[in-house]
């Protein structure tokens, strides 16, 4: 018998997914809020009853990070997600506007191809999932070749839950033959009516280039800035952590400290006490010659500890470093640190005052981080303002984490795992995307405002006879909205019929 070619039979999984989904989803179209929340909440506790188990499984496949920290992440994308959105309307009427007589009506969008990233795969997975099944929507994820044993169990142990409460076969599924063929496949399949992007430039550019709809995210060179009126003690116990967090593969991790000059020398010893390891010249220029293939990360250096990266580079690092920190002159290709390192190597700048620090942040965003985050650590609240106010990001996050402010673990922006950049960044969207980005709304609008009566005339165009034969006038007032629950059957009424229409 002849062997497939592995393009072939990773196309062939991809069109054979894509129909499933397909079919499954014209299926749950028909499900209620609180079926379609029923089986969210199944899949968002089986996330959590193996968050361990597939964190360390994450870990052992891919070589990056830590397996404690995944943990988290795999919590964020689960538990915290779900309690966040188990409210959300998503199903039929999901808001009305009595004095303007406009209903909104949540209408999925289809089939979702899930590109998921080998930093995060577990979490990323859980987080797709949770937010297209929401939505009403299937899911066909296409993961990282190097994450898709990980990627393929989250999966299975999700659709398998969902199944269970009540879900299609099929809604949920996860490519497991991962060739680039069959993802491009997938992105490009007919049934696929929306693509979520999430992993490294080269590939969130081939998902905007198919020509259907996409989210997409940007990489993110965070500069996190310390200002002479912050708390310098939590400024650096913060910034160690959180770049040491998951082995900074999180795209919203720190990547350089920009340190106001009359604190610099303060916020260095601090952070030394926490792990910080400041290493000398012949360091930095080792670690530049290695941390990057071109103008992106090693995928051999991502997600590595210190000590890892001393022995992989020959280069001596102390036992009780937890991150390593190169001090640097300037930004750009000539800097090759200056950019973004998905490892636990940190940049360092000083400079004199916060004027100066928004321009040396600007620039280390505009060298690959447009529209992404900055951290500021400062208790000025006009130079924190003047940071929102002026930068290219759309997270600016302040005394905290990069990676847990910017994924909504410490703050209140929405929890996600995938972070947009804006038009500045290549992207749709600057928000943290969310089930509200998985669903279109209809409007159904009932008349408020009489037409003019000249919108009823025939105009000096048309032939004559017409306008001799006009009568004038128009209507005086618009027909009365009906009264609320009237008007709710009426639209229940026309979402039954579209769903009639949808089975023939």
């Amino acid at each position: 018998m002849t062997e497939l070619d592995s393009d072939l039979l990773s196309i062939q999984e991809a069109r054979t997914l894509a129909t499933q989904a397909r079919d499954a989803q014209r299926k749950f179209l028909h499900a209620s809020q609180a079926e379609v929340d029923r089986v969210c909440a199944a899949m968002a506790q089986a996330a959590v009853d193996n968050a361990q188990s597939l964190a360390r499984m994450a870990n052992e496949e891919t070589g990056y990070g830590v397996p404690e920290h995944k943990v988290l992440k795999n919590l964020l994308s689960s538990q915290i997600l779900w309690n966040t959105i188990k409210d959300v309307p998503t199903v039929g009427v999901i808001r009305n506007d009595p004095q303007k007589g406009t209903y909104d009506i949540a209408w999925p969008m289809g089939v979702v191809a899930a590109l998921t990233p080998s930093t995060n795969p577990t979490s990323t997975a859980m987080f797709k999932t949770l937010i297209s099944v929401k939505a009403r929507n299937a899911i066909v994820v296409a993961p990282h070749p190097s994450a898709a044993k990980c990627s393929a169990e989250t999966i299975r142990i999700m659709a398998e839950a969902g199944e269970r409460a009540g879900m299609p076969k099929g809604l949920v599924s996860c490519m497991t033959r991962i060739t680039l063929p069959g993802t491009q496949e997938l992105m490009k399949h007919k049934y696929v009516a929306l693509i979520l992007a999430t992993g490294g430039s080269d590939m969130v550019r081939a998902a905007h280039s198919v020509g259907k709809p996409a989210y997409g995210v940007g990489p993110g060179n965070v500069p996190v800035y310390v200002d002479r009126s912050a708390d310098i003690q939590r400024a650096a116990k913060y910034i160690v952590a959180s770049k040491a967090f998951d082995h900074s593969v999180i795209c919203a991790t720190e990547q350089a400290v920009v340190a106001d000059r009359p604190i610099a020398a303060q916020l260095e010893e601090l952070m030394k006490a926490e792990g910080a390891y400041f290493a000398d010249e012949a360091t930095s220029k080792v670690l530049a010659r290695n941390l990057f293939v071109g103008h992106l990360p090693n995928p051999k250096s991502v997600g590595k500890s210190p000590q890892q990266l001393a022995q992989m580079y020959g280069i001596n690092v102390p036992d009780w470093a937890r991150i390593i920190v190169c001090k640097l002159q300037g930004v750009g290709k000539d800097e090759p640190l200056s950019g973004e390192k998905l490892t636990t190597v940190l940049g360092w700048y000083e400079v004199d005052g916060w004027e100066e620090g928004c321009e040396r942040s600007i620039e280390l965003i505009n060298y690959g981080g447009r529209g992404h985050s900055l951290v500021i650590h400062a208790r000025d609240n006009n130079v924190i303002m003047q940071f929102g106010l002026e930068k290219p990001v759309f997270r600016i996050l302040v005394n905290t984490f990069g990676t847990l402010g910017a994924t909504g673990y410490t703050t209140g922006v929405s929890p996600s795992m995938t972070l947009g950049s804006g038009g500045v960044g290549g992207a749709i969207t600057g928000d943290n995307i969310s089930v509200h980005h998985l669903y279109n709304v209809k409007r159904l609008a009932y008349e408020i405002q009489a037409p003019p009566p000249a919108a009823f005339a025939p105009g000096s165009t048309d032939d004559p006879a017409q306008r001799r034969a006009f009568s004038g006038g128009g209507y005086s007032a618009p027909a009365p909205m009906p009264a609320s629950p009237s008007a709710d059957a009426q639209v229940e009424e026309i979402v039954r019929r579209v769903l009639m229409e949808l089975k023939k």
